[in-house]
């Protein structure tokens, strides 16, 4: 029976250090968002709005204000970025590409572990364009 315990712990922590120490491979990760229209998904969301180089770098700066993110791949001066954030007690990855194209910033946030996000990639999104907006003057 304590055998059984300590292979339980045992699964548990390897599972859990998976997800903190998973590989984030650029090549999977930093791509086209893809975004033909606005979309909240079960495992992510996909949102496009009016830009330009001056946007897209205050964009940039917002996103990277944001608790436990950091650049994956890319940077604003290439026209398109992925971010990675992590969830706050268990460190799960979500993966946001930016991309700058025909004067539309189009955004793609979306999970790598589990099904559904339960809205936490939507809820990011929309308060980073929110503060874009209000940077802009769209109150």
């Amino acid at each position: 029976m304590r055998l059984i315990f300590w292979i339980i712990i045992l699964v548990v922590v390897g599972g859990l250090a998976w997800i903190r120490l998973a590989p984030s491979d650029p090549a999977t990760w930093n791509v086209d968002p893809q975004v033909a229209a606005d979309q909240d998904l079960a495992s992510g969301v996909r949102r496009s709005t009016p830009g330009n180089d001056t946007l897209y770098a205050a964009l940039h700066r917002i996103i990277l204000e944001t608790p436990r993110t950091e650049v994956l791949a890319g940077s604003p001066g290439e026209g398109r970025v992925t971010y990675i954030t992590r969830s706050q007690w268990m460190g799960f990855p979500d993966y946001t590409t930016t991309q700058l194209e025909d004067g539309r910033i189009e955004i793609y946030g979306r999970q790598r572990f589990g099904q559904s996000d339960m809205g936490t990639n939507r809820t990011r999104v929309d308060a980073w364009l929110s503060q874009l907006a209000a940077e802009r003057g769209d109150d």
